[in-house]
């Protein structure tokens, strides 16, 4: 399967209509049209309708786009799975809040297939609970239509009194065993937001660190928040030709029957290979659809 660049995630209340237009020119690579959070219970439902007439509308071109639901255990759960099942446009994804178990994964996408869910629309869960996290290797394997996870930091500071400093570290170990979670189980994992539209210099960063962390990509808030998590999600033009290096000297010194591969005094394997492949195929599909 070609690879789908996934840095940049935006969040998008579905209450809104002049956000979900704008929206279509906007060069993230998904966005999550939100039932949920953004959305005030007195606007539930107008921003149900306000989704799925925009999915039917289309134009949203290369974009991913995710539906975030209310949890089924809310008064609008229900009636969210009822509508989006039912969208003669469906979303490319589901978005499901507040799992805690892989019980909670399997009730709501089976709520969705019991609703005549297409198969052509995937599944993501958002990773917000403290429970969620000590159960995190049976939740991301809780189901096969699962295809990625999302970090909700803020649902995760709530709940577990964890403040959000610079460092992150108090949400260090969920996010690595977010991370090693998703790999294990083969699904994309997306960083949670950066709360200052005002601190740039501290959102770089942020989406620097969740990269070197292994996540695809940055959950945000704001369009302004795109162009950081744009680029740092994406390999430059020194990686891609140190890929390109790598891919060379490798089949190079097999061509030759060398045993060993050495590129700059660096042991070259298979495995930095693989890694190599990965990124120009990242840098290509950014480079299409960019």
């Amino acid at each position: 399967m070609a690879i789908q660049p996934r840095r940049s995630l935006l969040y998008m209340p579905g209450s809104n209509p002049r956000a979900l237009d704008k929206a279509r020119s906007l060069p993230a690579d998904g966005l999550i049209l939100d039932l949920e959070d953004a959305v005030a219970p007195d606007a539930k439902a107008l921003a149900r309708e306000q989704i799925v007439a925009a999915l039917a509308e289309g134009g949203y071109g290369h974009r991913e786009l995710l539906v975030r639901i209310n949890a089924l255990a809310t008064p609008w759960g229900l009636d969210d799975v009822a509508a989006i099942a039912a969208a003669g446009t469906p979303p490319h994804a589901v978005l499901i809040p507040k799992v805690s178990t892989a019980a909670d994964v399997q009730e709501a996408i089976g709520a969705f297939e019991a609703a005549g869910c297409p198969e052509s629309v995937d599944f993501w869960i958002m990773i917000e609970t403290p429970l969620c996290i000590l159960n995190i290797g049976e939740v991301t394997a809780a189901h096969p239509r699962l295809k990625g996870i999302v970090m909700g930091t803020s649902d995760l500071s709530k709940d577990t009194r964890v403040r959000h400093t610079a460092d992150r570290l108090g949400f260090m170990a969920a996010l690595n065993l977010s991370v090693y979670a998703a790999r294990a189980h083969g699904l994309e994992v997306i960083d949670g937001v950066h709360l200052d539209l005002e601190d740039d210099a501290g959102l770089q960063a942020a989406c620097e660190q969740g990269r070197d962390l292994g996540f695809d990509g940055k959950s945000l808030i704001h369009p302004r928040q795109i162009a950081a998590a744009n680029a740092a999600f994406a390999p430059d033009e020194t990686e891609l030709a140190q890929a390109r290096a790598i891919i060379e000297c490798f089949e190079q010194a097999q061509a030759e029957g060398k045993g060993v591969v050495v590129l700059n005094g660096r042991l070259v394997e298979n495995l930095h290979v693989e890694e190599a492949k990965r990124l120009l195929e990242l840098g290509e599909a950014i480079a299409a659809i960019s």
